[in-house]
C-alpha cells in the first residue's frame, strides 16, 4: 500500500486555481524558461532532463505523477484560522451525525451556514450525545454545543425539541439550519418549527439574494420564497468549506433542559434483512464486478458483514447477479455510507452512480484502476484470499465480543 502513487484531488483543485493562498506551493519546479534572445533554457538538474550522454534524471519521490512531494506540500502549509471573537449573530446547524461523524450532508449544510454568517456572524452546531468526529475545525464550526445525557440518545425527537428550544431562549440564532433527510433531520426539523410556531423552508438547494429556492412538484419544479428563520436543506445546498479552519471552541448551556414525559418508546433498532432493503437505501453496500471469481465467497462475505449486495454492469450481464443489483448511471445511483467494491475497474458510469457516497473501499489487482483513484481505502490483492480473510476477522471479532459478555 505504502508504494501506491494516489492522486490527491484538492491539491490538483488547488494547482489549477490562481486565486487560491496555497496555489504557489503546489506549483512544481520550472524546468525550462525561454532568456532575453529567444532561446529556450532548460535546467540541467530538473527530473526528466535528458543530458548529452543520453542519461534521464529518474523522479523516485513520486512528485511527476502526484504523489508524495505534492501532498507533503498540502500537508505543511496550513489553512488560514477564520476566528470571530464576538459574534454578532448565530447560524445554528443541527447535523444529522449519523455513526457519530458529518456527512458529506451535514458538511455542506455548514458551508451553507458559512455563507449566511458572513465575516460578523458564527455558525454554531448543535450535537446531541457522544459523538466520534475530530474535524469540526476544517468542516466550519465557530462554536460546538454538545447536548449529552441518555435523555437525548437514541429515537428522542420530543426530548431534542426541548433542548433545540433552549439554544433557541439563550443564543436567539438568526437562522436554524437542519438536513432534510432520512436520517432524522427532517422529522426532527418539522417538530422544531411546530413548537417554534415557524414555517420552515423545506427540500432547499439554494439561497440567493435573500430568497430560498427548493423543490416542489415531485422534484420537477423550483418554489422561491423569502429566506425564511428555519431552513430545512436538501444535499448540496453549498460549497462544503475548505479554505479555512474555524475554533470550534465548546459553549454550553446556561440552563437545565426540562425533560419532557416522551410519548414514544424506543425498542431498539430491528433487524433487516440486507438483502430486502433497496439499493438506493441501503447504507452498507458490497458490490462485486468482473474481478470477482468465486462469487459463493462474495456471497458469503456480503452475509457475514451484513451488508447490501451490488453488482457492476458486467457482473450483471454476465448474469451472476439480478438487474435490480446494478449500480451506476445505467443502473441505481446509490447514497451508501460505506461502499465496498470488489473486482471493479471503475467505468465512469459506475462512479456517477457512487459519487454520493461518504466511504469507498475498494479491492482490485489493479493499483492503477479508476476505481482505486476513487476509493477512499484501497487494498491491491487476490480478491478470494482477501475475502476469506475478512471473513476469519469479522468471526474472531464475534467470538471474542462473545466471550466478553459471559
Amino acid at each position: 500500500m505504502s508504494d501506491i502513487i494516489r492522486r490527491d484531488p484538492r491539491a490538483e483543485w488547488i494547482a489549477r486555481n490562481r486565486l487560491h493562498p496555497l496555489h504557489a506551493a503546489m506549483q512544481p519546479a520550472q524546468h525550462s524558461w525561454m532568456g532575453p534572445n529567444g532561446v529556450i533554457r532548460k535546467n540541467p538538474h530538473g527530473i526528466g532532463f535528458i543530458g548529452p550522454n543520453g542519461i534521464k534524471r529518474i523522479d523516485r519521490s513520486g512528485a511527476q505523477q502526484g504523489g508524495a512531494t505534492k501532498r507533503s506540500a498540502a500537508v505543511e502549509v496550513q489553512l488560514p484560522l477564520h476566528q470571530v471573537a464576538a459574534p454578532a449573530f448565530y447560524i445554528s446547524v443541527v447535523p444529522d451525525m449519523v455513526g457519530g461523524r458529518l456527512s458529506s450532508h451535514d458538511r455542506d449544510l455548514l458551508g451553507l451556514a458559512h455563507q449566511l454568517a458572513g465575516k460578523d456572524g458564527a455558525v454554531l452546531a448543535v450535537v446531541f450525545g457522544e459523538h466520534k468526529e475530530n474535524a469540526f475545525a476544517t468542516a466550519g464550526v465557530d462554536r460546538l454545543l454538545v447536548l449529552e445525557g441518555e435523555e437525548f440518545s437514541g429515537y428522542a425527537p420530543e426530548q431534542r425539541v426541548q433542548g433545540l428550544r433552549a439554544v433557541d431562549n439563550q443564543f436567539n440564532p438568526r437562522h436554524w439550519l437542519l438536513p432534510d433527510s432520512r436520517s432524522g433531520g427532517g422529522e426532527l426539523g418539522r417538530r422544531f418549527a411546530a413548537a417554534l410556531g415557524e414555517r420552515p423552508a423545506t427540500r432547499i438547494w439554494q439561497v440567493k439574494d435573500q430568497e430560498c429556492i427548493g423543490r416542489a412538484g415531485a422534484g420537477l419544479q423550483d418554489l422561491a420564497r423569502p429566506l425564511a428563520r428555519l431552513i430545512l436543506a436538501a444535499a448540496e445546498c453549498a460549497e462544503p468549506v475548505s479554505e479555512t479552519r474555524h475554533e470550534a471552541l465548546p459553549v454550553e448551556l446556561s440552563t437545565t433542559v426540562a425533560r419532557s414525559l416522551s410519548r414514544i418508546e424506543d425498542l431498539g433498532a430491528v433487524a433487516v434483512d440486507p438483502a430486502a432493503i433497496p439499493m438506493a437505501e441501503a447504507e452498507f453496500i458490497f458490490s462485486g464486478g468482473n474481478g470477482v471469481k468465486d462469487w459463493g465467497l462474495f456471497h458469503r462475505t456480503a452475509e457475514a458483514l451484513g451488508a447490501t449486495e451490488g453488482a457492476s454492469r458486467v457482473a450483471v450481464d454476465d448474469g451472476f447477479m439480478a438487474r435490480d443489483r446494478q449500480v451506476g448511471a445505467s443502473g441505481t445511483w446509490v447514497t451508501a455510507r460505506v461502499y465496498v467494491a470488489v473486482g471493479i475497474s471503475g467505468a465512469i458510469q459506475h462512479l456517477q452512480g457512487i459519487g454520493a457516497c461518504d466511504k469507498v473501499v475498494a479491492i482490485n489487482l489493479d493499483p492503477g484502476c479508476d476505481m482505486i483513484k476513487r476509493a477512499d481505502l484501497s487494498v491491491i490483492g487476490e480478491s478470494a484470499e482477501i475475502l476469506q480473510a475478512l471473513i476469519e476477522a469479522v468471526e474472531a471479532y464475534r467470538n471474542d465480543a462473545k466471550r466478553d459478555a459471559a
